[in-house]
C-alpha cells in the first residue's frame, strides 16, 4: 500500500506545482485530451475519471468499440491509454496517422500486450517503450538523473507501490524514473512523443490518487497543457462527452485494412500482476492457468530428464517390464515418495509439489473471489518453480544450440586472445553452432576480394579466419552471418562518425543499385537501414560472388543469411518500398506501369507485390545451387520473420515456405523472440505445420536481452519439449555470466559436446541419441513404479520400443534405405499406438504424454531430413 504524504509534503508540492502556471499556457476550454476507453479498463474506469475530475482537465472519450478511423480522436492533442490491452488494426493505423501528425501519447499499464504479435510489435515501436515485467513487491519509485527538468521538484511523483519495469524500443527514449531494486529498472520512460509508466494509472489498487494525478499533471505539462491550480469537486455531475460526438454514417469510406491486420487474438502475456479487488475477465482467468500449467509441466518433464540422466537406466525397456511384474508390484501408493527419494533432486521435488498444492489453492481462491489471495498464491506458486528450477544436472540431447556472435562483440574483442576466451566461453555453455556476423551494412568483417570496404573497426586483422579455426578447436560450427539486401545501417553511420545518411562503401559506388520509397528516399523511415535492390542483375551477381568468397576461401561450415527480404512496409500503403531502378524498368516491361503509378490495394498491387515476392525467392534459389555446386557440405540457414504467412507477404515480400518446400535451404531460423514462455510458444507453434516433411531443419529464436535467466532456461526447455531441432540465442552481446553459469551445468559437458551427433550433419544417428534419451525416462519411471497401466499392454510397449531401438541403431550403423525403411515402419507403427498406451497410464500427465509424443515426431521429421539430404545424395 501506498505511504500516506503528510500535510507539510503535499504543501510544497502545490507551491511547486503552482509556479508553472506562469510558465505554461493554460488549457484551452476545448478538450486537448483523450481518454481511451476499453473492456480492460472499464472495471476501474470510475476510478479514472475520478483522478481526470480532480486536476480539472477538459477531456473526451474515445471507445475502443467506436473507434475505427483518425477522425474518431477527433481534434484532441493528447491521447491518455490506461491499461488499454487490446488494439486492432484500424485503430493501429489511425493512431499512428494521428501520432505522424504531431499527437502525443501518455501509455500506462500493460497497454497492447492483449493485442496480436505483429500489432502488439508496431505500437511498442510507435509508443518507444513497453510493459516488460511486473515487479514482485511493492517498491519504491524514484525519478532518475535523465527526468525532464520541469518535474524536478516535485516529491509526490516518488512513492512506494505495485509496479512494472517497462523496457525502451527508442535510443531516443529517456528514462524518467526507476524502482529502486536490483538492476533498478525504468519505471517512466519519455520521449518526444511518448510518455510510458510502468504501473497501472487508475486503480486505487494499486496507486493512491494523488501519485497518478500528480503524474497525470506532470506529462500533461510536458506537452504544454497545464492543469494545476484547477478544482473539480467531488459531487459534481460531469457528463463524458465522446471525442468524435457526431454519428459515423454506415457508409463512410473506411481504409482498407488487409485482413491480417484485423486479427484480435489475445497474446499469452502474463496476466498475474492485474488481479485487483474487482477481479478479472474469463480470458484473464484462463490465460492464468495456462501459464501455470505450462511451467509445472516444464519444470516436472526437465526434472524427470535431469534425474533419467543421472540414473543411468540405459538397460533392455522388456526386461525392465518382466522385472517389475515379476516382483508382483505395480503399486504406486509409494511411488512419489520412493521417487522423490531416489532422485538426485529431492529439493526440486518438494518444490514441485509445493506449487502444486499453491496452484490449487490459487484455483479455489478465485472461486471464492478472493482475488487479492489468489494473486500472492499465483506468484508464490511461480517463484517457488523459478527459486528451484532444476539447473545443475545435464538435460540436453542431441540438437543443434546455435548463438548469434554479433558484429559489436567482435569488434570488442579487437585480438585473436580475446576470441579465445569468448569461444572458451560458448564452448562451456554447450554451444555447437556460431553465427559469426560477417557482412553487416556493407562493410566485411575479413578483408574482401569482392566487397569495397572491411569494416574499420577491424582492419588489421582478419576476425572471420581465427574464428573458424577457434571455432573448429572446439569441436563446434562457423557459419558467416550475412546481411543480405540491407547494405546500409544509420546508426552504424553514427558508431564510425560518418554522416547518418552516408550510403556505405555499396552504394555510394553504386547508388543505383538501392531501393527506395515512392518518394525516392533510400532510407526506410523506421528502421534507417537503406536496402539493395534485389532484381538488380548487379546487386544479384555482387551478393553471389562475394558469399563464394566466404565459402571457398573460409573453412565455414555454413552461410546464414538475414534480411533476405525487403523493409517492412505500412499496411496502409502509405510506406511502400522496392521501387529501385531495376525494378521499376523491369516491372513495367511486364504490366506496361510503372510500379510508382501504382495505389495501393489497386488492380495491379497484388502483380507488384507478387514481381518483389519472385525476387528473394529467386535470388536464394540461385544463391542455393551455386554454393552447393561449389561446398556440398555447406549449410545454408535464413534468420526470418515467424509472422502470418500473408502479413510476412505483404509486409516484407518474405515466403520462406517456398524455401523449405524447394529444400533451397538446410535450417530455418524464426526470430520467435518473446518475453515469456506462453509467447514464445504461440510464436512456435504454427512454424512446425511446415515442417512434417523434414524438408529442414527448424531453430526457433530465444532473445536474451531483457530476459530473466530462469525464463530463458524455461524457453529453452519449452522448445527441447516441441518438436524443434535446437535454438538459436540472440545474442552474443546479452550472453551474461550467470546465464553462462547455468548453461555450463545443464549442457555444457564437453565429453558430450565432442561425441554427439549434430542433426544436421548425422541426422540418423541424432534420431538414435535422441530416442535413447527418451527410452532412458520411460525405463527410470518403469524402475521407479511410475508406470502403471495392464501388463500385457506395458509389455506390447516394452517390446516395440526395444524394437525400435534395434531399427535406429541399424540405420544409424549402416544408412542403407532398406534399414531406413525398416526404422520409418517401425517408428509410425509405435507412435500409433503411443497415445492408447498414455491413455492407460494412470500415473502420466497428460503434459509430460504430449512432450514425448512431440519428440517422436521430431524422430519423423529427422528420418525424412536424412532421407533427403543422406540417402537421396548417395543414389
Amino acid at each position: 500500500m501506498l505511504q500516506i504524504l503528510k500535510p507539510r509534503k503535499l504543501l510544497t508540492y502545490l507551491c511547486l506545482s503552482s509556479l508553472s502556471l506562469f510558465s505554461s499556457p493554460v488549457m484551452a476550454a476545448e478538450s486537448v485530451l483523450g481518454v481511451v476507453k476499453s473492456v480492460e479498463n472499464t472495471p476501474q474506469w470510475e476510478e479514472i475519471t475520478t483522478r481526470l475530475n480532480q486536476i480539472g482537465v477538459n477531456y473526451c472519450v474515445v471507445e475502443t468499440k467506436n473507434w475505427r478511423q483518425e477522425i474518431d480522436l477527433g481534434s484532441i492533442s493528447v491521447l491518455l491509454l490506461p491499461s488499454v490491452g487490446s488494439f486492432n488494426g484500424s485503430q493501429t493505423v489511425a493512431l499512428e496517422q494521428w501520432m505522424n501528425k504531431g499527437g502525443k501519447v501518455i501509455v500506462t499499464g500493460p497497454t497492447a500486450n492483449l493485442s496480436p504479435p505483429s500489432i502488439r510489435e508496431r505500437l511498442r515501436s510507435l509508443f518507444g517503450a513497453y510493459w516488460a515485467y511486473p515487479l514482485a513487491s511493492p517498491t519504491t519509485l524514484e525519478l532518475s538523473a535523465n527526468t525532464p527538468s520541469q518535474w524536478n521538484g516535485r516529491t509526490l511523483l516518488e512513492n512506494t507501490f505495485m509496479g512494472a519495469a517497462v523496457i525502451p524500443t527508442d535510443n531516443n527514449g529517456q528514462t524518467a524514473a526507476n524502482w529502486i531494486v536490483e538492476s533498478n529498472p525504468p519505471a517512466a520512460i519519455v520521449t518526444d512523443n511518448s510518455t510510458v509508466l510502468g504501473w497501472r494509472w487508475g486503480s486505487n489498487a494499486v496507486a493512491d490518487a494523488s501519485l497518478d494525478t500528480a503524474w497525470l499533471q506532470a506529462s500533461l505539462n510536458r506537452y504544454g497543457i497545464s492543469t494545476y491550480g484547477r478544482f473539480t469537486p467531488e459531487n459534481q455531475d460531469t457528463e463524458e462527452k465522446p471525442c468524435r460526438p457526431e454519428i459515423v454514417p454506415q457508409n463512410e469510406s473506411q481504409p482498407f485494412i488487409p485482413g491480417w491486420e484485423l486479427e484480435n487474438n489475445p497474446s499469452p502475456e502474463s496476466r498475474f500482476d492485474s488481479l485487483g479487488n474487482n477481479g478479472f475477465a474469463l480470458q484473464e482467468k484462463e490465460t492464468m492457468i495456462q501459464e501455470l500449467e505450462g511451467l509445472i509441466g516444464r519444470f516436472e518433464t526437465t526434472l524427470l530428464t535431469a534425474d533419467a540422466r543421472a540414473s543411468q537406466i540405459n538397460s533392455s525397456t522388456s526386461e525392465l517390464i518382466n522385472q517389475l511384474i515379476s516382483q508382483g508390484s505395480q503399486n504406486s501408493s509409494k511411488s512419489a515418495t520412493k521417487q522423490v527419494s531416489d532422485s538426485t533432486y529431492p529439493q526440486a521435488h518438494k518444490a514441485l509439489e509445493k506449487a502444486k498444492t499453491q496452484f490449487q489453492q490459487f484455483l479455489e481462491s478465485i472461486e471464492q473471489g478472493r482475488y487479492s489471495q489468489a494473486k500472492r498464491q499465483w506468484l508464490a506458486a511461480r517463484n517457488t518453480l523459478w527459486d528451484d528450477y532444476p539447473t545443475d544436472r545435464q538435460v540436453a540431447t542431441s540438437e543443434i544450440r546455435a548463438i548469434w556472435l554479433d558484429r559489436g562483440t567482435i569488434v570488442k574483442a579487437r585480438s585473436e586472445r580475446d576470441l579465445v576466451k569468448l569461444f572458451d566461453r560458448l564452448e562451456k555453455a554447450g554451444i555447437n553452432a556460431v553465427f559469426f556476423e560477417t557482412v553487416n551494412s556493407g562493410y566485411t568483417i575479413h578483408p574482401s576480394k569482392i566487397a569495397p570496404q572491411q569494416n574499420p573497426l577491424v582492419r588489421g586483422w582478419d576476425p572471420l579466419e581465427v574464428a573458424v579455426k577457434l571455432a573448429h578447436e572446439r569441436n563446434m560450427e562457423l557459419h558467416a552471418w550475412v546481411w543480405t539486401f540491407a547494405a546500409v545501417n544509420q546508426r552504424h553511420n553514427v558508431i564510425l562518425n560518418l554522416p547518418e545518411d552516408d550510403l556505405g562503401p555499396v552504394l555510394s559506388r553504386y547508388p543505383d543499385w538501392a531501393i527506395t520509397d515512392k518518394k525516392g528516399d533510400r532510407f526506410h523511415y523506421t528502421s534507417g537501414k537503406a536496402f539493395l535492390d534485389p532484381a538488380n542483375p548487379g546487386v544479384r551477381r555482387y551478393l553471389t560472388l562475394l558469399l563464394e568468397e566466404i565459402a571457398t576461401r573460409y573453412d565455414v561450415d555454413g552461410i546464414h543469411l538475414d534480411y533476405i527480404r525487403y523493409p517492412f512496409q505500412s499496411p496502409t500503403g502509405e510506406y511502400t518500398y522496392g521501387y529501385g531502378l531495376a525494378s521499376r524498368q523491369e516491372f513495367e516491361k511486364l504490366t506496361g506501369v510503372d510500379p510508382v503509378e501504382i495505389n495501393y490495394g489497386g488492380s495491379l498491387w497484388n502483380q507488384w507485390t507478387g514481381f518483389r515476392l519472385k525476387q528473394i525467392d529467386n535470388f536464394v534459389a540461385s544463391v542455393s545451387q551455386r554454393l552447393k555446386q561449389k561446398r556440398p557440405d555447406l549449410i545454408l540457414s535464413t534468420a526470418v520473420f515467424p509472422i502470418p504467412r500473408q502479413e510476412r507477404i505483404n509486409k516484407i515480400q518474405q515466403h520462406w515456405e517456398e524455401w523449405v518446400r524447394e529444400e533451397w535451404i538446410d535450417m530455418l531460423v524464426p526470430m520467435t523472440y518473446a518475453l515469456d514462455t506462453e509467447q514464445l510458444k504461440t510464436l512456435t507453434r504454427p512454424l512446425l505445420e511446415d515442417f512434417s516433411e523434414g524438408k529442414a531443419l527448424l531453430l526457433p529464436g530465444i532473445r536474451l536481452l531483457n530476459v530473466p535467466d530462469v525464463v530463458a532456461v524455461d524457453q529453452m526447455q519449452l522448445l527441447r519439449g516441441m518438436s524443434a531441432e535446437g535454438y538459436a540465442l540472440f545474442a552474443a552481446e546479452n550472453f551474461r555470466p550467470s546465464l553462462a553459469e547455468i548453461f555450463n551445468r545443464l549442457q555444457g559437458n564437453l565429453e558430450t559436446i565432442s561425441s554427439e551427433p549434430l542433426p544436421h550433419r548425422q541426422p540418423f544417428r541424432s534420431t538414435q541419441v535422441r530416442y535413447r534419451s527418451l527410452k532412458q525416462e520411460w525405463n527410470y519411471l518403469i524402475s521407479n513404479h511410475q508406470i502403471e497401466m495392464d501388463e500385457q499392454v506395458l509389455k506390447t510397449w516394452g517390446r516395440q520400443a526395444d524394437d525400435l531401438s534395434v531399427a535406429f541403431q541399424q540405420l544409424a550403423e549402416n544408412p542403407s534405405p532398406r534399414n531406413f525403411l525398416a526404422a520409418q515402419s517401425s517408428l509410425s507403427a509405435f507412435r500409433r499406438q503411443f497415445p492408447s498406451w498414455m491413455e492407460q497410464n494412470k500415473t502420466i500427465n497428460t503434459y509430460q504424454a504430449q512432450v514425448w509424443e512431440n519428440r517422436l515426431e521430431t524422430l519423423t521429421r529427422l528420418l525424412n531430413y536424412g532421407e533427403n539430404r543422406i540417402l537421396s545424395a548417395n543414389k
